[in-house]
Order: C-alpha cells, then sequence, then structure tokens
C-alpha cells in the first residue's frame, strides 16, 4: 500500500510512481497524493482519538522536530513543526500499550504543547525548550528532564578534545544508567525502591562535584555551559529518584522522531500545511503499530475499509493500533 511505503519505509511517491511505471500500471504522483489525503482525512478521527487516550495517561513524553512545509509565495520551504507525545509503560511493567501521537503546527510557538495537551494531568518527561516551562506553570503538568541530553553536552565536549571534568562526569552518569540497565521491567514502586538505594546517593554526590567544577572553570566555556545545563535543570533531572514511572531520559521519544528524520530525508517536504497534518496523522498510526508489534500494512487497510463501509464512531477504541494484538489474539484462539 502507498501509505505504508511512504510513512513506513520512507518511499516517496514519485519513486512508487516509477516502480509501478515498471510493473506497467500508470500512475501520477499527483494522483498517489491525493490518495494520501483522501486517507488521511478518513483517518482524522482515528488520530484524533489516539491523542485523546494518550492524554488520559499521568505519564508522556514530549519532543518536537522540524517539518519542511512547500511555501509557495515564496517559492521555497518554511519550517513546519512535527510535536510528538509518546507513552511507553513497559519499563515500569505499566498496563497501558505504548504509542504516539505527532501533531503538526506550522511554527514552533510556545503556545502549542498546551494547545495539544489540553486536558492532561501528569508527568511531562522533555528536553530543556522553553514551550514545556510555560505549559508546567498552568499547574496541571510536573516537567521531567532528560539525562541524555546533559550526557550529550559533556560527550561532545570529550570526543573534541579530551578533557578530565568532562570525562569524569560521563563516568559518573554511566553509573546512573547502570542502575536503570538493572531494574528495566520492574515495578514502578521496585524502580523508586531501588534508585532511592542505590541512585540517590551517587546524585546527591554529583550536584556539589558540579558546582565545585563550575567554579573552577572559565565562565565562558564550552565545560561550564554544560554544566549550568545540568544545574539549571536539576529539581527536573531527579524527579525520577522518587517516582518510578519516570524514566531517566526522554529516549523513548526521540526514537520516535528517527522515523520523522528519515521521511524528512527521503521525501524532502510536505506539499502544504495540510500536506504536514496528512503527515502527523498518518505516522502516528503507523509508528503506534510498530510500537504494539501491528502490521501497519495490514492495519491500514483493515481499518479505512471499516470507515467506509461507515464502522460507528462510537466504537472509534476499536480502530486503535492498540485494538488489533488482541483482536489477532482472539482471532487466533477461536
Amino acid at each position: 500500500m502507498w501509505l505504508t511505503a511512504k510513512y513506513a519505509d520512507h518511499t516517496p511517491l514519485y519513486r512508487q510512481a516509477q516502480i509501478y511505471a515498471r510493473q506497467g500500471i500508470m500512475l501520477d504522483r499527483s494522483t498517489l497524493a491525493d490518495w494520501v489525503g483522501r486517507a488521511a482525512f478518513a483517518l482524522r478521527p482515528v488520530h484524533a482519538r489516539l491523542l485523546e487516550q494518550l492524554k488520559q495517561s499521568t505519564k508522556l513524553f514530549a519532543d518536537e522536530t522540524t517539518a519542511p512545509v512547500l511555501d509557495p509565495g515564496r517559492g521555497c520551504t518554511k519550517k513546519g513543526q512535527l510535536w510528538a507525545y509518546a507513552r511507553d509503560e513497559r519499563p515500569w511493567a505499566g498496563a497501558a500499550p505504548p504509542g504516539v501521537a505527532y501533531v503538526y503546527a506550522p511554527d514552533r510557538k510556545h503556545a502549542r504543547p498546551a494547545e495539544h495537551l489540553a486536558g492532561f494531568r501528569g508527568t511531562l518527561q522533555v528536553d530543556g525548550y522553553g514551550a514545556y516551562a510555560d505549559l508546567a506553570e498552568a499547574g496541571d503538568v510536573v516537567l521531567a528532564f532528560c539525562w541524555s541530553h546533559v550526557r550529550r553536552r559533556f560527550y561532545e565536549i570529550q570526543a573534541a578534545t579530551p578533557a578530565p571534568i568532562a570525562a569524569e562526569a560521563l563516568v559518573r552518569i554511566a553509573a546512573l544508567y547502570a542502575v536503570e540497565a538493572e531494574i528495566r521491567g520492574r515495578t514502578a514502586d521496585e524502580r523508586r525502591q531501588a534508585r532511592q538505594l542505590r541512585t540517590k546517593p551517587l546524585i546527591d554526590a554529583l550536584r556539589p562535584w558540579l558546582e565545585a567544577k563550575l567554579a573552577a572553570v572559565s565562565g565562558k566555556s564550552t565545560i561550564a555551559e554544560a554544566i549550568r545545563y545540568a544545574l539549571s535543570r536539576w529539581n527536573g533531572l531527579v524527579r525520577f529518584l522518587d517516582d518510578g514511572r519516570i524514566e531517566i531520559d526522554s529516549n523513548v521519544v526521540e526514537r520516535s522522531m528517527r522515523p520523522i528524520a528519515l521521511g524528512r530525508k527521503n521525501h524532502l517536504f510536505a506539499g502544504s500545511d495540510g500536506g504536514g497534518v496528512h503527515w502527523a496523522v498518518i505516522a502516528s498510526l503507523v509508528e503506534t503499530c510498530k510500537m504494539n508489534h501491528v502490521d501497519p500494512q495490514a492495519y491500514l487497510r483493515d481499518v479505512l475499509t471499516k470507515i467506509v463501509a461507515r464502522h460507528p464512531m462510537n466504537r472509534i477504541d476499536e480502530l486503535l493500533p492498540f485494538a488489533y494484538p488482541t483482536a489477532q489474539a482472539e482471532k487466533a484462539a477461536a
């Protein structure tokens, strides 16, 4: 199916048209684009319900990336944004199925996350982008920050020019990750207990060490910037110690961004803001299928068939990728 080829395998429509032509099927790229738009329009209610289900959780991840979009008036592309909101409770043996919902916006305004996450109450795990801080100020959302982003800054320093402070910071952060590797998959309470016993002493020693090193280096140095990045986000970085549902980093949603980056590289841009919305709708369902070990092509074919056959909208939860592993298991047992 052209949808799976474009959004799961990242094959642009013009290449798909070439592949069909070699098989004797003449399909213009514009025809395929029209089909994509029609399919995405039909799938919008499923995408909206997916986002609503994710917002019912008490713990989500968020991230954003650019989405190049044609700007006909200027004869070039402009920078739209794809925001991602993900859930994955598997590391703490939670019951809710994993999923990710992308939302397209024509800009990166700080108001966007608050618009997308209206009604969400809980912990949001993010990088250091200021829009999330604005969201948290309303009081319903608590931010947890990402140790991977902290580590990356020290790693880049060490990779460019070996530095003793960066090297030791990496060793200390690696010790935090070693604990996480051992407790992955345990219950939230077991993870919290292990972190209190084993990780908290490491964290308690890390902060004064960072403060001492910051006082000893030039305030304009890259190592000082890396240290200030960590210290300025300390409350959010240590929040995982007291809550076993919180991960040490936001890698769950960063992994969800990789397919977007591949798509951006291969099909370069969306044709319009509407194309950006189509991208978000279909990519959300494809990636949630992957997270739940559901074949995206079989899923999209079945869901679109049911929508065309006027599937009742009061049973829309049956069309979410979450429902398909259960449905497949029941079918196999029948």
